[in-house]
């Protein structure tokens, strides 16, 4: 994976300098900021480390492959967007070992990218995993109890803690109920239990 390296005095125009000779957006990349300690007589530079993101997916996948294929199974994979997110989406001859009992294993498999991306290359950057649509039909399944929760609320006017939930899940129910009349929505608690709250207008 090509890190690309420059120093200078002030972060964001090496940035924009790295953005510019490589015909690149802010949007396609990844970057890292160090403060380089001058010596004596000299002050102190900055160094930004840029990597692309298409090049982290292209890691990833590699990383991937070996480690299904490792299994024994046969593995293929495909980048998809949807809302603004890159999700690599997994397709095995055995689906349901990868996703596991309640997406445990597509959790863990996350958690195994994320780790490898920050110790082999100092990155910290999540990739969204999907095996066989299991993610849509979660976000569906979320959508569905989050607006039936919210019309709970509408009629009791009493508010309703949802169960536990990562940022990507909390982003959907914010999503799905900005418009719904009569209730607003807010998350609440510390990682691993942060949760979101529907509540009374």
């Amino acid at each position: 994976m090509e890190t690309i390296v420059k120093e200078g005095k002030d972060s964001a125009e090496v940035l924009e300098e790295i953005l510019k000779e490589n015909n690149l957006k802010n949007e396609e990349i990844v970057y890292t900021i160090k403060e380089n300690k001058g010596k004596l007589f000299k002050g102190s530079t900055i160094s930004v480390s840029v990597i692309k993101k298409e090049d982290i997916y292209q890691t990833v996948k590699e990383y991937l492959k070996e480690l299904i294929e490792g299994l024994g199974l046969e593995v293929n994979f495909e980048i998809q967007q949807k809302e603004g997110i890159n999700i690599l989406k997994i397709y095995s001859n055995h689906n349901a070992i990868l996703i596991g009992k309640n997406g445990q294993t597509l959790k863990s498999l996350e958690i195994v990218v994320k780790q490898m991306l920050l110790v082999k290359y100092n990155i910290n950057f999540k990739v969204v995993l999907d095996v066989e649509n299991y993610r849509s039909k979660k976000q569906r399944n979320l959508e569905f109890l989050a607006k039936k929760s919210a019309k709970e609320v509408v009629k009791t006017k009493m508010e309703i803690h949802m169960d536990n939930m990562n940022a990507y899940e909390r982003r959907i129910v914010h999503n799905i109920l900005t418009n719904f009349k009569g209730v607003k929505t807010e998350s609440e608690g510390e990682e691993p239990n942060r949760h979101v709250v529907i509540k009374p207008e």
